[in-house]
């Protein structure tokens, strides 16, 4: 568990990393001082928002890299590299709203047969990964709230994220993992 304190200290590292990169090109280095605690190894998403609209998120679904550098390196690509959006430009940084979000480790989701992922997962509380062959989709805690998504709409859009149909949660061979998040964002 990643304390308040802690995540205040990775949202604004987030935004320094992603100012800092926009206006001068330059990706901060982790700080000297750091928690040991942000230098242990998890999964880290950034989402920026304008306006409440979603603007950029990307993230890094599994413990792949010390806590800290995975927030600055996801942040600058939540600005610059989300495909689904234009680059952040130094003119909206004003106006763009920065959260962080800490992952679990993702945990398969076993089942005796598709409709018993139903009592398995948890809305709020489980992200989701979709897996089948070299597809794959995620989906943090937030976003079926944000939505006023149901368990099986949650699953279908999982589903779509990964470029499969939203009803192959029903299939065989289709593996659906489930973390869980903390977030911290800007006030």
């Amino acid at each position: 568990m990643i304390s308040d304190e802690e995540g205040e200290f990775l949202v604004a590292l987030a935004r320094r990393s992603l100012e800092i990169y926009i206006k001068e090109g330059t990706i901060i280095k982790v700080p000297d001082n750091v928690n040991p605690k942000l230098n242990e190894e998890m999964g880290a998403f950034v989402t920026l928002t304008r306006d409440g609209d979603l603007r950029g998120c990307i993230g890094y679904p599994e413990p792949v890299k010390p806590l800290a550098q995975a927030v600055i390196e996801v942040a600058i690509s939540a600005a610059t590299g989300d495909p689904r959006f234009p680059p952040v430009t130094a003119a909206e940084l004003g106006s763009i709203q920065v959260e962080v979000s800490v992952l679990t480790r993702p945990e398969l989701i076993e089942v005796q047969k598709p409709a018993d992922y139903l009592d398995k997962i948890e809305l709020g509380h489980d992200g989701l990964i979709v897996e089948r062959g070299i597809y794959r989709g995620l989906l943090l805690p937030q976003v079926p709230l944000e939505w006023n998504w149901d368990i099986e709409d949650f699953l279908a859009n999982t589903c779509m994220k990964a470029g499969l149909s939203p009803d192959c949660w029903l299939q065989e061979g289709v593996k659906i993992y489930s973390f869980h998040s903390q977030i911290f964002s800007e006030s």
